[in-house]
């Protein structure tokens, strides 16, 4: 940044240029979009204006970011987040949780209102005195007579405007200096409010990193489903063809073997097929994760009444929701001794919120092999919690959280 300075000063000359022809309209459509957010909030009309002010910093900081390439050509990189899933509102919700959002924000706020009046105040008084010296021959000239040097000094005749000429050329040598500190600190400013925190940039290498490692995860899932679907399956059935039709010609003894041996191909194929299901069951990619939840209530040992009125979400989400609910599910036919469960899902508020009960026994560990400490993991991959409530004589409740939009 500093280097880009010393060896560009025209181009931090231009920095403090622009600056001020990026000020001007930055400060009209502040005040427009306050004034008429204000004024129109009683009619709910100002809200929309007062959130586009909350996120006026944001162009204004991807402007001001490209603006820092004119003295240094490696900018500040952009602090902000890739919402997970697309769309205008999903993209104002992140931006209006990131801290960044309201550093560019008191940066626009500073440019529009001190910043731009104050680069016009330094450049006219490092050039515009200086300027005006060095034109005195010009303006002698043009006066035909006798002419004031910016407005203090009368002059008439043409040495002394050489003198004038040549103070001008002296003090803007002068005024440089002082102008390039200024310009750096201006620069410093910019980088301090614009720049991207470590904990920022940490942050979204790690969200990155994990949005890497659940596609990876479900890929893999995925292929192993068709793997199993496509190769053993197909293969189990083509044996279980095989051997009904090897009993009809075989003489009674082998047949009863072969009948036993039918049938535990059979059994095999239903345990295969009920573990594909397992793996990403057709109803969730199909119909979305209520209905998945209540065929997995279906499914479950015990009686489960289910209250999931949900939205379609990201495939990851569902998933996630789907695997802790069936694992939850799961423990409630296998420890809690319980007649009877309940689901219940709901979203508002940018959360997906699903609550298992139980009327058992309780005394349920997440940490001891039931499966659950896994799944929370897995939810934390997508910044979701997961809560395990179980005194002692019951009744258990797993309650999960997800962070997410609707798809």
């Amino acid at each position: 940044m500093i280097s880009g300075l010393r060896r560009f000063p025209l181009r931090a000359l231009a920095h403090l240029v622009t600056g001020v022809l990026v000020g001007v309209p930055l400060l009209v459509g502040l005040l427009v979009l306050g004034v008429a957010g204000a004024a129109l909030t009683p009619v709910l009309v100002g809200l929309p204006l007062l959130v586009m002010l909350a996120l006026s910093g944001v162009p204004v900081g991807a402007l001001e970011r490209r603006r820092l390439r004119l003295v240094d050509p490696v900018p500040p990189a952009d602090p902000h987040r890739v919402p997970a899933v697309p769309g205008l509102v999903a993209w104002a919700r992140l931006r209006l949780t990131e801290q960044a959002t309201w550093r560019e924000l008191a940066y626009a706020a500073l440019l529009a209102l001190v910043l731009w009046p104050l680069d016009l105040l330094v450049l006219a008084a490092a050039l515009g005195v200086p300027g005006a010296l060095l034109g005195a021959p010009l303006q002698l000239a043009l006066a035909g007579g006798d002419t004031r040097i910016a407005k203090l000094w009368l002059i008439d005749t043409y040495p002394q405007a050489m003198v004038c000429a040549v103070a001008g050329a002296v003090l803007l040598l002068l005024l440089l200096w002082p102008l390039g500190r200024y310009a750096r600190a201006r620069v410093a400013l910019a980088w301090l409010l614009l720049a991207p925190r470590a904990t920022e940039l940490r942050l979204a290498e790690v969200t990155e990193s994990r949005a890497r490692l659940v596609a990876a995860f479900e890929a893999e899932r995925r292929r192993i489903e068709r793997d199993l679907h496509d190769g053993a399956q197909q293969r189990l059935v083509a044996l279980s063809m095989h051997l009904g039709l090897a009993r009809l010609d075989a003489p009674p003894r082998l047949a009863a073997q072969l009948a036993a041996a039918h049938a535990e191909a059979g059994q095999v194929l239903s345990e295969l097929r009920e573990l594909i299901h397992g793996i990403h069951p057709q109803v969730l990619a199909d119909y979305g994760l209520g209905d998945a939840i209540a065929d997995a209530a279906d499914r479950s040992a015990v009686p489960v009444e289910v209250d999931a009125e949900l939205p379609r979400f990201a495939e990851p989400v569902e998933s996630a929701a789907y695997f802790a609910v069936r694992e939850a599910l799961a423990n409630v036919g296998r420890h809690s001794g319980a007649g009877r469960a309940w689901v219940n899902g709901r979203y508002g508020a940018g959360r997906l919120v699903i609550e298992v009960r139980d009327d058992g026994c309780g005394g349920a560990e997440p940490g001891r092999g039931s499966g659950l400490a896994g799944l929370a993991d897995r939810l934390a991959v997508l910044d979701g919690t997961l809560t395990v409530t179980s005194p002692a004589g019951g009744p258990t409740a797993v309650h999960l959280e997800i962070p997410c939009l609707p798809s």
